[in-house]
């Protein structure tokens, strides 16, 4: 594993994580009473809240081939990373791009402990603790790591992680400045929580409501944003079709047996949407 250690923070035990309900909506074990209160919570809130993680995981399978496949992308930069599970950004990537370098980003320390244990060996990937609000230090410490060189095009990837920041953090200024260090050629892949039109779908938006409080009430965290407020994160970089869409309409590949099949029901599945864009 690229990098050097640093000690790894004291884990709170008695406080709902994002990444540990995201593993057990998941099926991972990495998990507390508290995150699994959180999870059900929401679960009551809305039937089929844990399609969204799925959903989620999927797209990013799907944009991660994608990236490594047909653009040719080598350096992979994801930022809310989460607890290790099978079909991590590095296991995608490696499939067709075995030199293909990672460098995973989270604020939660158990995700620090866990993936240092499973990348011990791996001198490809690393996961350091950062936090998106600080941008500039996010990218000095993937420039440390030797595994990112950002003279050199890198694939950003943001699944499931701008949700979790409220307006007045400014999710699409930080976004912005991390688009702004990265050289042409570079790529980015978003995920985020559709809060659907009302007038369209009006069964979706409440439901989009209903999630956002339940979330906000026990993470404080975890916001539904329209469509055009998810397309302003890739500022006036160019997408590639289909744009910005539910997450079961970016580029499907139904009936595969690979990681990134998984289509949501079609229950909730426009509560979560996306796209992918390059810099020119």
């Amino acid at each position: 594993m690229g990098g050097k250690f640093r000690p790894t923070p004291p884990i709170d035990m008695t406080k709902a994580s994002i990444s540990r309900v995201y593993s057990y909506l998941l099926g991972g074990k990495d998990h507390f009473a508290v995150d699994r209160a959180m999870a059900d919570y929401a679960e009551d809130a809305v039937p089929g809240v844990t399609d969204l993680a799925l959903g989620n995981r999927a797209f990013v399978q799907r944009a991660v081939r994608f990236l490594a496949q047909e653009r040719g992308m080598r350096q992979f930069l994801d930022i809310g990373s989460g607890l290790p599970s099978d079909g991590n950004v590095h296991e995608i990537a490696h499939e067709s791009a075995p030199d293909a370098r990672v460098v995973y980003i989270d604020n939660d320390p158990i995700v620090l402990a866990h993936a240092r244990a499973l990348l011990a060996d791996d001198h490809t990937t690393i996961v350091v603790t950062a936090d998106l609000t600080d941008p500039d230090d996010i990218l000095a410490k993937a420039q440390e790591s030797g595994l990112i060189d950002l003279s050199r095009p890198v694939a950003l990837i943001l699944g499931g992680i701008l949700h979790h920041l409220h307006d007045h953090q400014d999710p699409g200024g930080l976004t912005a400045q991390l688009r702004d260090s990265l050289v042409p050629g570079s790529h980015l892949a978003v995920s985020h929580f559709l809060r659907p039109p009302a007038e369209e779908y009006p069964v979706d938006h409440r439901h989009a409501v209903k999630l956002e409080e339940a979330f906000l009430a026990k993470l404080s965290t975890g916001v539904w944003r329209p469509y055009e407020d998810i397309r302003g994160y890739f500022g006036d970089w160019t997408m590639f079709d289909p744009g910005v869409v539910p997450l079961n309409e970016w580029r499907p590949t139904p009936g595969s047996a690979k990681p990134g099949s998984y289509l949501m029901p079609e229950r909730n599945h426009r509560l979560i949407g996306g796209g992918v864009a390059h810099k020119e």
